[in-house]
């Protein structure tokens, strides 16, 4: 995959989107931000996303609608859901809905690089070399 393909911050709460955009933007990675699902429906028909970071609640909708946005493209979208509770029920309706994983919010970098990473050893397994590479990621994983 292309290394310069964004990530997709998607938060109603600007110091939420901020954090997290900070935290993909110090790791080398690209970033667009959006705080509602209208948004991100006008950036997926304009921009190659291969990763999505989404609150779970939006002002205009839920995770569960970017969810059937990515499913309507060509390409395998990985939707990370970001909430405040990211308790073990939350973890596993997000899973079961079709997000990629579920992390708790404000995030801390450990936890968006660790996605991040496993999208990427995913991908490699999958489809051998073509990995999940955004802007300044290595194809072999992160350090």
């Amino acid at each position: 995959m292309d290394q310069h393909i964004p990530i997709l911050v998607v938060s109603s709460e600007f110091k939420n989107r901020f954090a997290l955009r900070d935290i993909l933007s110090r790791e080398g990675w690209e970033t667009i931000c959006t705080s509602t699902v209208s948004e991100c429906e006008e950036l997926f028909n304009s921009q190659n996303i291969a990763i999505v970071f989404c609150e779970r609640d939006l002002t205009d909708g839920t995770y569960r609608d970017i969810l059937t946005m990515t499913r309507s493209r060509r390409r395998s979208v990985r939707l990370v859901v970001t909430s405040r509770l990211a308790d073990w029920g939350e973890y596993l309706e997000a899973l079961h809905d079709g997000a990629f994983d579920l992390i708790a919010s404000p995030s801390q970098r450990v936890d968006v690089v660790r996605v991040i990473d496993q999208a990427q050893r995913e991908d490699h397994r999958t489809f051998g070399s073509a990995t999940v590479e955004t802007a300044g990621a290595p194809a072999g994983g992160l350090s």
